[in-house]
């Protein structure tokens, strides 16, 4: 593949958009959907929860997420309007019950008042993130204390072989997104790493290692 055809997909998978976005959304949905689950169970939600993704793509798991308990509100953020749009579509149940709410904003400042979460995850976003510390410390400003929050990554043993991962993208190893978690206020509960079957863009299957982090207030 050219230089400008891999810069393309990493942008896709950074900020969707277009028809070739929803493309990249569902394809992104299905080949994430046992890491975005394993983030999920790993928070151990409780009834009443309220519950906050960061980058939620499609949102296409977020009956999965309401499965976990009663009476849980959910709240997606993301930084594509398509994703914003798609997400509202595929949820429209839950959002005219008002029991998802999903907002567009710049992927810095998170728009919620202190202490307003039970919990937080994330999945496949730490990659973006532009200030890694300073978005650290604005989760833990709006989780609860003693709330959980939950960062879901592939490992940079597995990521450094895509090629399109050399453009938008910053890498992480477990013991490197730790020592990133170590500089805030954040407690390390739990930490594991599971190997997947994935289909590669050519239809081939590979090991992808991911890590889920679960991090206390």
């Amino acid at each position: 593949m050219k230089k400008e055809e891999l810069q393309a997909i990493a942008a896709q998978l950074k900020h969707p958009t277009g028809e070739k976005g929803i493309e990249m959304a569902n394809m992104m949905h299905e080949t994430n959907i046992n890491m975005t689950r394993h983030s999920i169970q790993n928070l151990n939600i409780a009834a009443e929860n309220k519950i906050l993704e960061l980058g939620h793509g499609n949102a296409g798991h977020v009956e999965f997420v309401m499965q976990q308990a009663e009476k849980l509100t959910y709240y997606g953020l993301e930084m594509s309007e398509l994703m914003f749009q798609e997400a509202r579509q595929i949820n429209r149940n839950l959002v005219s019950q008002k029991q998802a709410f999903f907002s567009l904003y710049d992927g810095n400042a998170i728009p919620f008042q202190d202490s307003f979460f039970d919990k937080i995850f994330t999945v496949n976003t730490i990659y973006f993130w532009q200030e890694p510390e300073k978005f650290l410390i604005e989760i833990y400003r709006i989780l609860k204390a003693d709330g959980n929050f939950c960062l879901t990554f592939a490992e940079e043993s597995f990521m450094k072989h895509l090629p399109f991962t050399a453009y938008e993208f910053t890498l992480y190893s477990t013991e490197t997104a730790k020592q990133l978690i170590e500089k805030t206020a954040f407690k390390i509960v739990y930490t594991e790493t599971l190997t997947e079957k994935v289909k590669s863009k050519t239809g081939e299957f590979m090991d992808r290692a991911f890590t889920t982090i679960v991090l206390e207030k």
